[in-house]
Protein backbone atom coordinates (compact mmCIF):
# COMPACT_ATOMS: atom_id res chain seq x y z
CA UNK A 1 0.00 0.00 0.00
CA UNK A 2 1.11 3.55 -0.71
CA UNK A 3 1.65 5.82 2.29
CA UNK A 4 2.35 9.57 2.38
CA UNK A 5 3.47 9.69 -1.22
CA UNK A 6 2.32 11.36 -4.42
CA UNK A 7 -0.77 9.72 -5.91
CA UNK A 8 -0.32 7.31 -8.78
CA UNK A 9 -2.35 8.49 -11.77
CA UNK A 10 -4.67 5.53 -12.37
CA UNK A 11 -7.57 7.73 -13.48
CA UNK A 12 -7.82 11.06 -15.24
CA UNK A 13 -10.42 12.00 -12.65
CA UNK A 14 -10.08 11.71 -8.88
CA UNK A 15 -12.97 9.69 -7.46
CA UNK A 16 -13.15 9.29 -3.69
CA UNK A 17 -15.30 6.74 -1.87
CA UNK A 18 -15.82 8.11 1.63
CA UNK A 19 -17.09 6.56 4.87
CA UNK A 20 -18.46 8.33 7.96
CA UNK A 21 -19.31 6.39 11.14
CA UNK A 22 -18.33 8.65 14.03
CA UNK A 23 -21.62 8.45 15.95
CA UNK A 24 -25.00 6.92 15.10
CA UNK A 25 -25.31 7.66 11.38
CA UNK A 26 -23.74 5.33 8.83
CA UNK A 27 -22.90 7.31 5.71
CA UNK A 28 -21.13 6.72 2.41
CA UNK A 29 -20.53 9.15 -0.43
CA UNK A 30 -18.80 9.40 -3.77
CA UNK A 31 -16.92 12.61 -4.55
CA UNK A 32 -15.36 13.15 -7.98
CA UNK A 33 -12.95 16.05 -8.53
CA UNK A 34 -14.42 17.83 -5.51
CA UNK A 35 -18.03 17.39 -6.67
CA UNK A 36 -20.46 15.30 -4.62
CA UNK A 37 -22.05 12.61 -6.80
CA UNK A 38 -23.88 10.81 -3.99
CA UNK A 39 -24.31 11.17 -0.24
CA UNK A 40 -26.24 8.36 1.48
CA UNK A 41 -27.05 8.13 5.19
CA UNK A 42 -28.62 5.36 7.26
CA UNK A 43 -29.98 6.74 10.54
CA UNK A 44 -30.47 4.72 13.71
CA UNK A 45 -33.91 5.24 15.21
CA UNK A 46 -33.33 2.85 18.12
CA UNK A 47 -31.58 5.52 20.20
CA UNK A 48 -34.83 7.46 20.60
CA UNK A 49 -35.97 4.73 22.99
CA UNK A 50 -33.04 5.47 25.30
CA UNK A 51 -33.05 9.27 25.13
CA UNK A 52 -29.50 9.34 23.76
CA UNK A 53 -26.95 7.43 21.71
CA UNK A 54 -26.00 4.04 23.17
CA UNK A 55 -22.47 3.22 21.89
CA UNK A 56 -22.95 -0.57 21.74
CA UNK A 57 -26.23 -0.23 19.86
CA UNK A 58 -24.62 2.26 17.48
CA UNK A 59 -21.63 0.07 16.62
CA UNK A 60 -23.80 -2.99 15.95
CA UNK A 61 -26.08 -0.96 13.69
CA UNK A 62 -23.06 0.33 11.75
CA UNK A 63 -22.04 -3.26 11.07
CA UNK A 64 -25.46 -3.98 9.61
CA UNK A 65 -25.71 -0.75 7.62
CA UNK A 66 -22.30 -0.11 6.16
CA UNK A 67 -22.32 -2.53 3.21
CA UNK A 68 -25.82 -1.56 1.99
CA UNK A 69 -25.03 2.16 2.36
CA UNK A 70 -21.77 1.90 0.40
CA UNK A 71 -23.50 -0.12 -2.30
CA UNK A 72 -26.26 2.49 -2.54
CA UNK A 73 -23.75 5.37 -2.72
CA UNK A 74 -21.90 3.72 -5.62
CA UNK A 75 -25.14 2.96 -7.48
CA UNK A 76 -26.52 6.49 -7.01
CA UNK A 77 -23.25 7.95 -8.26
CA UNK A 78 -23.16 5.59 -11.21
CA UNK A 79 -19.59 4.68 -10.31
CA UNK A 80 -18.01 1.24 -10.47
CA UNK A 81 -15.45 0.01 -7.95
CA UNK A 82 -12.78 0.04 -10.64
CA UNK A 83 -13.23 3.81 -11.04
CA UNK A 84 -12.41 4.65 -7.41
CA UNK A 85 -9.12 6.46 -6.87
CA UNK A 86 -8.94 6.28 -3.06
CA UNK A 87 -10.95 5.53 0.08
CA UNK A 88 -11.41 8.25 2.71
CA UNK A 89 -12.82 7.57 6.17
CA UNK A 90 -13.45 9.28 9.49
CA UNK A 91 -10.64 8.37 11.84
CA UNK A 92 -11.99 10.47 14.73
CA UNK A 93 -13.07 11.99 16.96
CA UNK A 94 -16.23 10.09 17.84
CA UNK A 95 -17.50 6.91 19.48
CA UNK A 96 -14.67 4.43 19.33
CA UNK A 97 -16.83 1.39 18.60
CA UNK A 98 -18.56 3.19 15.75
CA UNK A 99 -15.28 4.45 14.32
CA UNK A 100 -13.80 0.95 14.39
CA UNK A 101 -16.54 -0.27 12.04
CA UNK A 102 -15.96 2.49 9.47
CA UNK A 103 -12.19 2.32 9.75
CA UNK A 104 -12.12 -1.46 9.36
CA UNK A 105 -14.39 -1.38 6.32
CA UNK A 106 -12.35 1.39 4.66
CA UNK A 107 -9.08 -0.45 5.28
CA UNK A 108 -10.47 -3.73 3.93
CA UNK A 109 -11.96 -2.10 0.84
CA UNK A 110 -8.75 -0.21 0.09
CA UNK A 111 -6.58 -3.29 0.63
CA UNK A 112 -8.73 -5.55 -1.54
CA UNK A 113 -8.74 -3.05 -4.42
CA UNK A 114 -5.13 -1.81 -3.97
CA UNK A 115 -6.26 1.77 -3.32
CA UNK A 116 -4.72 4.59 -1.30
CA UNK A 117 -6.27 5.13 2.14
CA UNK A 118 -7.03 8.62 3.49
CA UNK A 119 -7.81 9.28 7.16
CA UNK A 120 -9.93 12.36 7.88
CA UNK A 121 -10.54 14.34 11.06
CA UNK A 122 -14.29 14.60 11.56
CA UNK A 123 -14.22 18.20 12.81
CA UNK A 124 -12.00 19.40 9.99
CA UNK A 125 -14.38 17.71 7.56
CA UNK A 126 -17.28 19.75 8.99
CA UNK A 127 -15.29 22.88 8.16
CA UNK A 128 -14.50 21.68 4.64
CA UNK A 129 -18.16 20.84 3.98
CA UNK A 130 -18.33 24.45 2.78
CA UNK A 131 -16.44 23.38 -0.34
CA UNK A 132 -19.13 20.93 -1.43
CA UNK A 133 -21.26 23.69 -2.96
CA UNK A 134 -20.95 27.32 -4.01
CA UNK A 135 -20.60 29.90 -2.61
CA UNK A 136 -17.34 28.86 -0.99
CA UNK A 137 -15.44 30.93 1.60
CA UNK A 138 -12.12 32.51 0.74
CA UNK A 139 -9.04 31.87 2.90
CA UNK A 140 -8.54 32.84 5.63
CA UNK A 141 -11.95 32.43 7.23
CA UNK A 142 -13.40 31.77 10.65
CA UNK A 143 -15.68 28.77 11.13
CA UNK A 144 -17.99 28.36 14.11
CA UNK A 145 -18.30 24.59 14.39
CA UNK A 146 -21.21 23.60 16.62
CA UNK A 147 -22.49 20.08 17.28
CA UNK A 148 -23.69 17.80 20.02
CA UNK A 149 -20.14 17.00 21.05
CA UNK A 150 -18.10 20.07 20.07
CA UNK A 151 -18.22 23.86 20.02
CA UNK A 152 -15.22 25.58 18.45
CA UNK A 153 -14.13 28.66 16.59
CA UNK A 154 -11.60 27.58 13.97
CA UNK A 155 -9.23 29.85 12.06
CA UNK A 156 -8.93 28.30 8.61
CA UNK A 157 -5.91 29.46 6.59
CA UNK A 158 -5.97 26.68 4.00
CA UNK A 159 -7.38 23.20 3.41
CA UNK A 160 -4.61 21.73 5.57
CA UNK A 161 -4.03 24.62 7.97
CA UNK A 162 -6.64 25.02 10.71
CA UNK A 163 -6.25 26.29 14.26
CA UNK A 164 -8.82 26.18 17.06
CA UNK A 165 -8.82 29.65 18.64
CA UNK A 166 -11.81 29.14 20.93
CA UNK A 167 -13.70 26.14 22.28
CA UNK A 168 -16.03 25.01 25.04
CA UNK A 169 -14.60 24.41 28.48
CA UNK A 170 -17.28 21.84 29.33
CA UNK A 171 -20.45 20.93 27.43
CA UNK A 172 -21.15 21.59 23.77
CA UNK A 173 -24.00 23.77 22.54
CA UNK A 174 -25.80 20.79 21.00
CA UNK A 175 -25.67 18.97 24.32
CA UNK A 176 -27.19 22.00 26.03
CA UNK A 177 -30.07 21.92 23.55
CA UNK A 178 -30.68 18.19 23.97
CA UNK A 179 -30.44 18.09 27.77
CA UNK A 180 -32.62 21.18 28.18
CA UNK A 181 -35.15 19.51 25.92
CA UNK A 182 -35.01 16.36 28.02
CA UNK A 183 -35.95 18.40 31.10
CA UNK A 184 -38.90 19.75 29.11
CA UNK A 185 -40.00 16.21 28.28
CA UNK A 186 -39.14 16.44 24.59
CA UNK A 187 -37.95 13.41 22.64
CA UNK A 188 -34.39 12.72 21.50
CA UNK A 189 -32.80 14.51 19.79
CA UNK A 190 -34.44 17.52 21.41
CA UNK A 191 -32.49 20.19 19.54
CA UNK A 192 -34.60 20.11 16.35
CA UNK A 193 -37.80 20.06 18.42
CA UNK A 194 -36.70 23.11 20.43
CA UNK A 195 -35.96 24.85 17.13
CA UNK A 196 -39.42 24.00 15.80
CA UNK A 197 -41.26 25.16 18.93
CA UNK A 198 -39.14 28.31 19.26
CA UNK A 199 -40.44 29.61 15.93
CA UNK A 200 -43.86 30.24 17.49
CA UNK A 201 -42.53 31.55 20.80
CA UNK A 202 -40.92 34.64 22.28
CA UNK A 203 -37.68 34.66 24.36
CA UNK A 204 -39.43 36.04 27.47
CA UNK A 205 -37.39 34.15 30.06
CA UNK A 206 -33.78 35.29 30.50
CA UNK A 207 -31.09 32.79 31.48
CA UNK A 208 -27.72 33.90 32.88
CA UNK A 209 -24.83 34.20 30.44
CA UNK A 210 -21.60 32.49 31.58
CA UNK A 211 -18.51 34.59 32.14
CA UNK A 212 -15.73 32.83 30.23
CA UNK A 213 -12.42 34.52 29.32
CA UNK A 214 -11.23 35.20 25.79
CA UNK A 215 -12.89 33.02 23.15
CA UNK A 216 -13.94 30.14 25.37
CA UNK A 217 -17.47 28.81 25.76
CA UNK A 218 -19.37 27.17 28.60
CA UNK A 219 -22.81 25.59 28.36
CA UNK A 220 -23.04 23.53 31.54
CA UNK A 221 -24.50 26.48 33.45
CA UNK A 222 -27.40 27.05 31.09
CA UNK A 223 -28.60 23.48 31.59
CA UNK A 224 -28.58 23.99 35.36
CA UNK A 225 -30.29 27.37 35.02
CA UNK A 226 -33.08 25.84 32.92
CA UNK A 227 -33.53 23.00 35.42
CA UNK A 228 -33.80 25.34 38.43
CA UNK A 229 -36.00 27.82 36.58
CA UNK A 230 -38.49 25.11 35.65
CA UNK A 231 -38.42 23.63 39.13
CA UNK A 232 -39.29 26.97 40.69
CA UNK A 233 -41.98 27.79 38.15
CA UNK A 234 -43.57 24.35 38.38
CA UNK A 235 -43.78 24.71 42.17
CA UNK A 236 -46.04 27.73 41.60
CA UNK A 237 -47.87 26.42 38.53
CA UNK A 238 -47.74 22.68 37.71
CA UNK A 239 -48.86 23.47 34.14
CA UNK A 240 -46.13 26.06 33.54
CA UNK A 241 -44.25 24.01 30.91
CA UNK A 242 -47.41 23.04 29.09
CA UNK A 243 -48.69 26.62 29.01
CA UNK A 244 -45.37 28.24 28.05
CA UNK A 245 -43.53 25.58 26.06
CA UNK A 246 -42.90 27.64 22.91
CA UNK A 247 -41.66 30.65 24.89
CA UNK A 248 -39.40 28.46 27.02
CA UNK A 249 -37.89 26.92 23.88
CA UNK A 250 -37.46 30.35 22.29
CA UNK A 251 -35.71 31.56 25.46
CA UNK A 252 -33.32 28.59 25.58
CA UNK A 253 -32.49 28.96 21.90
CA UNK A 254 -32.01 32.71 22.18
CA UNK A 255 -29.61 32.27 25.11
CA UNK A 256 -27.45 29.66 23.38
CA UNK A 257 -27.36 31.54 20.06
CA UNK A 258 -26.44 34.79 21.85
CA UNK A 259 -23.50 33.11 23.62
CA UNK A 260 -22.24 31.62 20.36
CA UNK A 261 -22.44 34.79 18.29
CA UNK A 262 -20.94 37.09 20.92
CA UNK A 263 -17.77 35.02 20.93
CA UNK A 264 -17.76 34.73 17.15
CA UNK A 265 -18.04 38.50 16.80
CA UNK A 266 -15.18 38.90 19.28
CA UNK A 267 -13.03 36.49 17.26
CA UNK A 268 -13.81 38.32 14.01
CA UNK A 269 -12.88 41.68 15.50
CA UNK A 270 -9.67 40.32 17.04
CA UNK A 271 -8.49 38.71 13.80
CA UNK A 272 -9.93 41.25 11.36
CA UNK A 273 -11.39 38.39 9.31
CA UNK A 274 -14.72 39.03 7.59
CA UNK A 275 -15.20 35.66 5.92
CA UNK A 276 -17.36 33.83 8.47
CA UNK A 277 -18.70 30.27 8.20
CA UNK A 278 -20.97 28.04 10.25
CA UNK A 279 -20.70 24.23 10.42
CA UNK A 280 -21.74 21.19 12.43
CA UNK A 281 -25.07 19.66 13.34
CA UNK A 282 -26.33 22.71 15.23
CA UNK A 283 -25.76 24.83 12.11
CA UNK A 284 -29.10 23.38 10.95
CA UNK A 285 -30.81 25.39 13.70
CA UNK A 286 -32.98 28.04 12.03
CA UNK A 287 -32.53 30.55 14.85
CA UNK A 288 -28.74 30.33 14.67
CA UNK A 289 -28.73 30.56 10.87
CA UNK A 290 -30.97 33.65 10.86
CA UNK A 291 -29.05 35.33 13.68
CA UNK A 292 -25.70 34.75 11.95
CA UNK A 293 -26.98 36.25 8.71
CA UNK A 294 -28.37 39.28 10.56
CA UNK A 295 -25.13 39.79 12.50
CA UNK A 296 -23.13 39.36 9.30
CA UNK A 297 -25.05 42.15 7.62
CA UNK A 298 -24.50 44.40 10.63
CA UNK A 299 -20.77 43.64 10.87
CA UNK A 300 -20.08 43.66 7.13
CA UNK A 301 -19.21 39.96 6.99
CA UNK A 302 -19.53 37.50 4.15
CA UNK A 303 -21.35 34.60 5.80
CA UNK A 304 -21.47 30.97 4.66
CA UNK A 305 -23.89 28.30 5.87
CA UNK A 306 -23.85 24.81 4.32
CA UNK A 307 -26.91 23.09 2.91
CA UNK A 308 -28.81 21.06 5.51
CA UNK A 309 -27.52 17.72 4.16
CA UNK A 310 -23.95 18.83 4.90
CA UNK A 311 -24.69 20.13 8.43
CA UNK A 312 -25.23 16.84 10.22
CA UNK A 313 -22.79 13.92 10.06
CA UNK A 314 -22.36 12.83 6.45
CA UNK A 315 -19.78 11.17 4.24
CA UNK A 316 -19.80 13.90 1.58
CA UNK A 317 -17.79 16.20 3.85
CA UNK A 318 -15.35 13.31 4.48
CA UNK A 319 -15.01 12.90 0.71
CA UNK A 320 -14.39 16.62 0.20
CA UNK A 321 -11.66 16.59 2.87
CA UNK A 322 -10.28 13.38 1.38
CA UNK A 323 -10.16 14.87 -2.10
CA UNK A 324 -7.91 17.75 -1.01
CA UNK A 325 -5.70 15.36 0.93
CA UNK A 326 -5.46 13.17 -2.18
CA UNK A 327 -4.22 16.15 -4.19
CA UNK A 328 -1.44 16.58 -1.61
CA UNK A 329 -0.60 12.88 -1.66
CA UNK A 330 -1.47 12.69 2.04
CA UNK A 331 -2.25 8.99 2.56
CA UNK A 332 -2.08 6.68 5.56
CA UNK A 333 -1.11 3.03 5.97
CA UNK A 334 -3.04 -0.08 6.95
CA UNK A 335 -1.75 0.29 10.52
CA UNK A 336 -3.96 3.36 11.07
CA UNK A 337 -6.27 3.17 14.11
CA UNK A 338 -9.27 5.31 15.06
CA UNK A 339 -9.21 7.77 17.95
CA UNK A 340 -12.11 8.85 20.14
CA UNK A 341 -10.90 12.39 20.82
CA UNK A 342 -8.73 14.92 19.07
CA UNK A 343 -8.45 18.19 17.20
CA UNK A 344 -5.68 19.94 19.05
CA UNK A 345 -5.76 22.92 16.75
CA UNK A 346 -2.42 22.13 15.18
CA UNK A 347 -2.12 22.27 11.43
CA UNK A 348 -2.79 19.05 9.64
CA UNK A 349 0.31 16.96 9.03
Amino acid sequence: MRQNSAPIAQHTRVTILSIESSCDDTSAAVVRDGIVLSNCVATQEAHRLYGGVVPEVASRAHQANIIPVVDLALKKAGVGKQEISAVAFTRGPGLLGSLVVGTSFAKAFALSHDLPLIEVNHLQAHVLAHFADAPKPAFPFLCLTVSGGHTQIVLVRDFADMTVIGETLDDAAGEAFDKSGKVLGLGYPAGPEIDRLARSGQPRFPFPEPVVPELGFSFSGIKTAVLYFLRDQMAQNPKFIEENLSDICASIQHSIVTILLKKLRKAARQTGIREIALAGGVSANSGLRAALQALGEKEGWKTYIPAFEYCTDNAAMIGIAGYYKYLRGDFCGQDVAPYARGFSGASES
